[in-house]
């Protein structure tokens, strides 16, 4: 397996992935109107020029991938997704860990999970993340949104 930087070639193939990787977050919430299952290849593809993708290949393809951008020293990172049949493997967590390099200059990482989403929820907080908020959106779950301090702050 390769962590590399995805290129607009990979949205298709990215989107179908993540509509795979959602299906057990929609059974959980059973609401399959979650945004990464409602995302237009379209949409994707116009986040690639704000956002650097991350995928983790093969072989057989992707079976892996991540996004994430930077805004006044914080690093908003989405969409982890790891293929199901790929799952407990460590992708997630070298993934995780490219993405922060990549974004090595900013001061804080931030990144959100629906708050039913216990084993995001471990991962996360076993990767340094700590608990800062939540919010009820109008519509879906009730999201976790999680931070990680690079640097002590001054």
């Amino acid at each position: 397996m390769e962590i590399v930087r995805a290129t607009i070639d990979d949205a298709e193939a990215i989107l179908a992935l993540q509509r795979l990787a959602y299906q057990c977050e929609a059974q959980l919430y059973d609401d399959y109107n979650l945004p990464p299952l409602t995302e237009t290849l379209t949409a994707l593809q116009a986040e690639f020029g704000r956002s650097v993708f991350l995928k983790a290949v093969g072989d057989d393809g992707i079976f892996g991938s991540v996004r994430a951008r930077d805004h006044d020293g914080v690093c908003f990172i989405g969409r982890l997704i790891v293929h199901p049949g790929c799952r407990r493997r460590g992708i997630a967590t070298r993934l995780m860990h490219e993405i922060e390099r990549c974004f090595g200059h900013v001061d804080r990482y931030e990144l959100f999970t629906g708050y039913k989403s216990h084993g995001n929820l471990r991962l996360y907080e076993g990767l340094g993340y700590r608990l800062f908020k939540e919010e009820q959106p109008t519509q879906g779950p009730r999201l976790v949104f999680l931070e990680k301090r690079r640097r002590a702050s001054v």
